[in-house]
């Protein structure tokens, strides 16, 4: 049975949603989740007090599930003769107080300013398929009528691009308030056969006066705190983000793949800045992985990202064919960022890795944190600047896995790369020297000052830096009798 259109340009056509409903029958259709996914995001803007429009209707059981729990203001229309026949005689005895019309939702009956909310759940994203959304501007214009002062527009929404540029943008331009909830589905909850982007709410709150400066706000969930952007495209930007993560994780959770090789960035919610960079590798078809080792985390020392270990594709999978678990997540730390120990960034973590699990792990499955040494290495910043030729670079000490520390070039264009490289060894005498030496093979990561250091210029740090050393050597370059002289 064809139940959805052949073309997008359907949904906004009433003759479409005729057939629908008759060939649906009773069965209810929800848009975009059910009461229990929504009603935590519409309790927090709706009062059981307020009067509201549910603006495309359908034959969902939003509604009633509404009125039931004390919603008994609610003004139910639709396009569909059909829909609203059928949900005025299915309500009739056990809701007589719950409205049905038939009304085009561009074109209303009702008084300005004659509503508290209006309730969208999928007649925006439906209305904005026809070209140019001339149908989705009418509609936003009636909502804008009807409402309130402190009135709120609450649309369910998949936030396509086009369909959300178009609401944002036209009640930015009235000086309204506008914030976003992305609802991702419950751990566990992910199906086979389950949608794979997240719902958006969209709430708008109309003011008295217009907002000199747009208030565009995005929170995660029910409750989350809401991030300030003060761009639309910013904000539009944070949804593309989300809806990717989400398509990511549902393939995450659905399926394994040890080619993948996936990889997020994490970014510190107040300054927007990589904080975390989590790459994904799953063991090869056939591994003999103890049933216990399902997923584990692996903590990538300050310092040691440039590794082949930890840079290259070959280097994680012998790192995860050596960790023997069906799952590892690789997790780089960020220059530029504070990390207090390994607890804090375990802590930090927890809750977003286990998006990433494999599909099938028991929900009660502990999850290791690994990491070389168990400490987060250690990284200082010694300078920063930007080359007219390569861009950003930045000059850092770092230990790395022998104890020993290191002077790095890094241009910040090509991270993973470590343009020169020079041993670090402590200013003072040379007993003195083997000492601090000594103490630094054996530092943790709590050490945040060095002793003072110079290079090492004894120090190679690649094998062919030797052989080219020793050409020379041969070619008497440097020698007394040869000073002034260069080979070209």
């Amino acid at each position: 049975m064809n139940l959805l259109p052949r073309t997008a340009e359907e949904f906004s056509s009433a003759e479409y949603w005729e057939k629908f409903f008759k060939k649906r029958g009773e069965k209810a259709f929800e848009w975009y989740g059910d009461y229990n996914k929504l009603c935590g995001v519409l309790h927090k803007y709706i009062k059981v007090t307020d009067k509201v429009l549910v603006v495309g209707c359908g034959n969902s059981e939003l509604s009633e599930q509404l009125y039931d729990v004390g919603y008994k203001h609610l003004m139910n229309i639709d396009i569909s003769e059909t829909v609203v026949t059928h949900m005025s005689q299915r309500n009739a005895e056990r809701r007589p107080g719950l409205l049905f019309h038939q009304v085009d939702a561009t074109q209303t009956p009702y008084e300005d300013v004659s509503y508290q909310a209006a309730l969208d759940k999928g007649t925006l994203d439906a209305m904005a398929s026809q070209e140019e959304g001339v149908l989705a501007e009418k509609m936003l214009t009636e909502v804008s009528r009807v409402l309130c002062v402190g009135g709120r527009y609450i649309c369910v929404t998949l936030a396509q691009e086009s369909v959300i540029r178009l609401a944002v943008e036209h009640f930015v331009q009235l000086g309204w308030a506008v914030r976003l909830h992305c609802l991702q589905e419950e751990r566990g909850a992910e199906e086979e056969d389950s949608f794979a982007l997240p719902i958006f709410v969209l709430v708008c709150t109309k003011f008295r006066q217009p907002m000199p400066m747009p208030i565009l706000e995005m929170c995660i969930g029910d409750d989350g705190a809401p991030v300030r952007h003060t761009q639309v495209n910013e904000l539009l930007s944070s949804v593309r983000e989300y809806q990717a993560y989400s398509v990511l994780r549902k393939r995450l959770r659905t399926s394994t793949d040890p080619g993948s090789n996936l990889s997020l960035t994490l970014c510190h919610v107040k300054t927007g800045l990589p904080r975390y960079t989590l790459t994904v590798q799953d063991c090869p078809p056939g591994a003999k992985v103890p049933r216990s080792n399902q997923f584990a985390i692996f903590i990538v020392p300050q310092g040691s990202e440039t590794a082949w270990l930890y840079s290259s594709i070959e280097g994680r999978k012998q790192l995860a064919a050596s960790a023997n678990f069906r799952r590892l997540v690789i997790v780089l730390m960020h220059r530029n960022q504070e990390y207090t120990d390994m607890q804090a960034v375990q802590s930090e973590l927890s809750p977003v890795v286990m998006d990433l699990a494999p599909p099938g792990m028991p929900t009660n499955q502990q999850v290791p944190f690994l990491s070389v040494g168990g400490d987060l290495g250690w990284r200082e910043d010694v300078s920063r600047g930007v080359s007219r030729l390569s861009g950003e670079y930045c000059v850092e000490n770092v230990r790395g896995e022998d104890g020993e520390l290191y002077r790095r070039l890094v241009f910040l264009s090509n991270v993973a790369l470590v343009q020169s490289e020079s041993r670090l060894v402590s200013s003072n005498t040379a007993s003195s020297q083997r000492k601090n030496k000594k103490k630094v093979k054996t530092a943790s990561a709590a050490v945040t000052s060095p002793p003072p250091l110079s290079v090492d210029s004894g120090f190679l740090c690649c094998a062919h830096h030797e052989v080219m050393v020793a050409g020379l050597t041969v070619l008497g370059v440097g020698m007394p009798q040869n000073k002034g002289v260069f080979v070209c």
